[in-house]
């Protein structure tokens, strides 16, 4: 089994609904995010992908999310901007684009510091 990590990172401002604590006020992270795939067998040229293209597919995302309000965004204003529903966010929003290269997401990593993280998979 091959494992191909690429990470990026974003700016954003969120707060926490129905939280006590001093992140129910708006407050701003510097994310990494990390997004993992995973197959089986490589393609001709010998690679899982290039990670040129998982880059890409990232950055098109992050540009969403990059100097925002989370909270502002749609998916946000259903769910909480917790790092452990920007990981789903990401997930889901990769998981098409990378499937129409042939590509399957494993897993995506969300650090919100550099010692606190949150990530989201499929079983």
């Amino acid at each position: 089994m091959y494992e191909l990590n690429v990470e990026d990172e974003f700016a954003s401002a969120h707060y926490l609904r129905e939280y006590k604590g001093k992140c129910e006020r708006v407050h701003g992270h510097n994310y990494k995010v990390m997004i993992t795939v995973k197959e089986k067998k490589l393609d001709k040229t010998g690679l899982v992908v290039d990670f040129s293209e998982l880059k890409k597919e990232l950055k098109k995302i992050l540009e969403i999310l990059d100097h925002r309000l989370l909270n502002e965004l749609p998916y946000f204003k259903k769910n909480n901007p917790s790092a452990e529903s920007l990981a789903k966010y990401i997930y889901d929003s990769i998981r098409r684009p990378l499937k129409a290269k042939k590509v399957k997401i494993s897993k995506v990593t969300v650090w919100e510091t550099g010692r606190a993280s949150a990530a989201y998979f499929d079983e």
